[in-house]
């Protein structure tokens, strides 16, 4: 089976410039209204990490996401913008990073993700909790950020699906599987198998190299890349970025699960990973663990675990427990 992955060279976040590089991307897949029809209600996930650190690129960029919007408003979608990121509200990351105008511009709607539980095929992650907006979503477009990261070595579209596990729910699956860098990566595997993206459209023009997902750089990389296989893109720009796949966890274990096509199945109709290739793009200094220091996340899950049970009405859980 052939699965196609769109990479191309794209230098401007200018508004015109950009939306003429989307649709050239998203050719060789069918363009937009291959995966959105009308009527369809479709989820736009970014990186909405952080409100800290506006300048350095730690975000999917406002642009992509309104040339996105444009698009599935023209297909006969029906957009919204929803994150869940484990400090601050995607509302509050959205407007420091400067897309509440851009938003307010479309009337595109930014919703906070929300739990429920489902389950997946996998015992081990049988009590994976995902928000109820994202599964309910007619159709869902994942749009990372190209970013090194200090736990994952490399942060793309698996682990950016990441943020549809609801608050500080975050936090208790660093703790839970913190100890296992692999297992931690398996998580994430199975929370995008879960999700099951129609479309994944990655953010590189700008990147974030060196101690990411928030520590490092902004890097000038100049590459847009899509597919409708979140794993197939993820191993493609990896080989991009000079990587090696095994020590990427979300990659690693995509190909051990079997989830990440083989990559003589992979087509590049425009350019291929080795046309764009970098030399000397810059990973994390040093790795840290998954658990990231076990007394500030167990502050956090209490604090989850208090809001959830204690402050909101014991009415809302009726039935779940």
């Amino acid at each position: 089976m052939v699965v196609p992955v769109s990479l191309m060279r794209a230098q401007s976040y200018q508004r015109a410039e950009l939306e003429r590089s989307l649709t050239q991307l998203l050719a060789p897949l069918g363009g937009m209204a291959a995966f959105v029809k009308p009527g369809d209600r479709v989820l736009l996930k970014p990186n909405l990490l952080t409100s800290a650190r506006p300048t350095k690129e730690c975000t999917t960029r406002p642009e992509l996401i309104y040339a996105v919007a444009q698009q599935v408003m023209a297909a006969g979608g029906q957009p919204f913008l929803g994150d869940s990121p484990a400090f601050g509200s995607a509302r509050g990351v959205a407007k420091a990073n400067g897309l509440l105008p851009l938003a307010q511009e479309l009337g595109l709607p930014i919703v906070e993700l929300h739990s429920d539980r489902y389950p997946t095929d996998n015992p081990e992650f049988d009590h994976l909790r995902l928000s109820k907006e994202v599964m309910e979503a007619d159709v869902v477009i994942n749009l990372p950020k190209v970013k090194s990261h200090v736990q994952l070595t490399l942060t793309l579209g698996v682990k950016n699906l990441f943020g549809c596990v609801p608050g500080k729910m975050k936090a208790w699956w660093h703790m839970e599987a913190g100890k296992d860098v692999q297992r931690f990566g398996t998580m994430l595997v199975e929370t995008a198998r879960l999700i099951d993206p129609e479309l994944t459209i990655v953010d590189g023009i700008v990147g974030h190299e060196g101690n990411g997902p928030s520590g490092g750089e902004p890097r000038d990389l100049g590459v847009l890349g899509a597919s409708a296989n979140v794993f197939a893109l993820d191993r493609a720009m990896v080989t991009v970025l000079g990587g090696d796949p095994l020590a990427v966890p979300t990659v690693a274990q995509s190909m051990r699960l079997g989830v990440c096509p083989d990559w003589e199945e992979l087509a590049f109709p425009l350019l291929t990973p080795d046309d764009l290739r970098v030399t000397d793009w810059q990973l994390p200094t040093e790795l840290m663990p998954i658990d990231f220091g076990l007394p500030r996340v167990v502050k956090s899950t209490f604090k989850h675990l208090y809001v959830r049970f204690i402050k909101e009405p014991v009415t809302a859980y009726a039935g779940r427990l």
